[in-house]
C-alpha cells in the first residue's frame, strides 16, 4: 500500500547533474513513487545564480540560502551535487543534524572527510549514500559494500576518469600527441577549460581513496594515494607499448599486500596488455576490474561521467534512501573494522618499462645490466637500437621482472650517473599481468 504523504527532497546544486536529477524526478515521478512506496517531492533547489532559467523547475523552489533549506526540518533527503569541500561539508552535517539523510556525488569531500561524514550520519541515525561519486552510472559502490560484503577483495584496478581515457585512446588510435588529443577532448566537451584535476590524476586519486576504503574495510584518505599525472606520456611511449603488445591507460590501482597486512592505493599511467579487458575500454568510458577470493575476477563497465549517467546513480541512491526512510531503517554505513595501514609507493611491486638514451658503443649494455643487478632488479628483456640520424647515441629499452618501486628508483638514480647514459627518456609501469 502506497503512502500518500510525499517524501521531501532538497537539491543542492542545479548544474549539469543537478538539472538531470530534477528532470528525472519529474518525468519518472510515478515510477519512482511505485518503486519507493511513496511519492517524492522536490521541496527546494539551492543555487548560486537564481536568475538563470531552469527548464522544468518551479522558480518558487529556487533559493540561494542552502543552509536554510537543509535546516527546514521537513526535508527527508538532501541531494548534494555542488562539489568541493565547503560549503558542501557543512551543509551535509547540518542536514544530518536536522533529520535528513544525504545522497552525494562529491568524490573530493568523501575522499578527504569520509570518516567524519559517516560518523555524523551514524550519530543521527541517517543514511549517507554516494554511488555517483565514483564512475558515474556504473554500479560499483553498492556491489563493493553490499554484494561483495561476504567476500575478500584483493585488488581493484580501473579506468575511472573519462577525460584521460579519451585523450590516451586518441593518442593510441591516431598517433596524436598529448596536446593535440587534449585540444580535441576540450572541443568535444570531455575536458574542462582547466583540465588539471583530470590529467594530473587528482580526480582519479579521490575515487581510488573511496574504492580502497570500501574494498579493504579500512580508512584511506586522498593524502594516502600516490598520484602521477599523464601529461608526460608521448607518442614514443605508445610506440614502445605497441612493441610489447600493450596500450597505455591512466589507472587507479588499489591492492592488498600479499601478506594481507597493509594496502596501497595509487594512480598513474601504465602499460597494460592488449589481452586485458581494460585495454579495450575506448573513448570517455570507464571500467573497473575487481579481483576477490570467492568471486574471482569481475569487471564493471559503462559511461563514467555526464549529466544523465551520473544522475542515474544519484536517483538509484535516492530510491534506496527513501525506502530506508519509510521502513525506519538505515543502509550500510562505514566499514573500517580492518584498519589496515596504507603503505607507501616504495613498497609497491610491479614490472617496469625503462627507455634510456645511451652512447652507441660496446660495453654499454653490460654497464647498464650491472647497475640493475647491483640494485636487485631482474631484467626480462632488453632492446637496443641505433638512431638513423647517426649522432653516436642509441635507444635502449629495458623491461624488468617485478620489482619494488624503491629498488627501481635506486636503479634509475645510479643509471643517471653513468657517463654512457645520456638520459632517461621515460619510465612506465606495466600492469594487468
Amino acid at each position: 500500500m502506497m503512502r500518500t504523504r510525499p517524501l521531501k527532497v532538497a537539491l543542492l546544486g542545479c548544474g549539469v547533474v543537478g538539472s538531470e536529477v530534477a528532470r528525472i524526478m519529474t518525468t519518472h515521478a510515478d515510477d519512482l513513487a511505485a518503486r519507493i512506496g511513496a511519492p517524492v517531492e522536490l521541496a527546494g533547489v539551492a543555487v548560486r545564480r537564481p536568475d538563470r532559467v531552469r527548464e522544468g523547475i518551479d522558480p518558487s523552489l529556487v533559493t540561494t540560502d542552502a543552509t536554510a533549506l537543509v535546516k527546514r526540518g521537513d526535508i527527508d533527503v538532501v541531494v548534494e551535487v555542488i562539489g568541493g569541500i565547503e560549503p558542501a561539508r557543512s551543509l551535509i552535517t547540518t542536514a544530518f543534524e536536522h533529520g535528513a539523510s544525504v545522497v552525494s556525488a562529491n568524490k573530493a569531500l568523501l575522499a578527504q572527510d569520509g570518516a567524519a561524514l559517516h560518523a555524523a550520519a551514524e550519530e543521527h541515525a541517517k543514511d549517507l549514500y554516494y554511488e555517483a561519486a565514483v564512475a558515474g552510472a556504473i554500479p560499483l559502490i553498492r556491489p563493493l559494500r553490499e554484494s561483495l560484503a561476504g567476500d575478500k577483495v584483493n585488488r581493484v584496478l580501473g579506468i575511472v576518469n573519462g577525460t584521460t581515457n579519451f585523450i590516451l585512446d586518441k593518442m593510441d588510435s591516431t598517433g596524436a600527441g598529448y596536446q593535440e588529443a587534449l585540444d580535441e577532448a576540450t572541443a568535444l566537451g570531455y575536458a574542462e577549460a582547466d583540465p588539471t584535476a583530470d590529467v594530473e590524476g587528482f580526480d582519479a586519486a579521490a575515487k581510488a581513496a573511496i574504492l580502497a576504503g570500501i574494498a579493504f574495510h579500512s580508512r584511506v584518505r586522498l593524502d594516502d594515494v600516490y598520484r602521477e599525472g599523464m601529461t608526460e606520456v608521448t607518442a614514443a611511449d605508445f610506440a614502445s607499448a605497441k612493441n610489447m603488445g600493450c596500450t597505455i591507460k591512466l589507472l587507479a590501482i588499489c591492492e592488498r599486500a600479499q601478506d594481507g597486512g597493509s594496502v596501497t592505493a595509487r594512480v598513474h599511467p601504465a602499460m597494460i596488455p592488449l589481452s586485458h579487458p581494460l585495454a579495450s575500454v575506448r573513448g570517455a568510458y570507464n571500467a573497473v576490474f575487481v579481483e576477490s577470493d570467492a568471486s574471482g575476477q569481475l569487471m564493471f563497465y559503462g559511461p563514467g561521467a555526464g549529466g544523465a549517467p551520473t544522475a542515474s546513480a544519484v536517483l538509484g541512491d535516492l530510491v534506496a534512501v527513501c525506502r530506508n526512510r519509510l521502513s525506519g531503517a538505515t543502509g550500510p554505513g562505514e566499514s573500517a573494522y580492518a584498519a589496515l595501514p596504507v603503505s607507501g609507493m616504495g613498497d609497491v611491486v610491479t614490472r617496469y618499462h625503462i627507455s634510456l638514451d645511451v652512447a652507441d658503443k660496446p660495453g654499454v649494455l653490460a654497464q647498464v645490466a650491472t647497475v640493475f643487478a647491483e640494485h636487485g632488479v631482474s631484467i626480462d628483456t632488453v632492446r637496443q637500437q641505433g638512431r638513423p640520424e647517426g649522432d653516436g647515441d642509441a635507444s635502449l629499452v629495458v623491461v624488468t621482472h617485478r620489482a619494488s618501486d624503491a629498488s627501481l628508483t635506486g636503479t634509475v638514480e645510479a643509471l643517471r650517473k653513468l657517463d654512457t647514459v645520456r638520459g632517461v627518456a621515460s619510465i612506465m609501469r606495466v600492469e594487468g599481468e
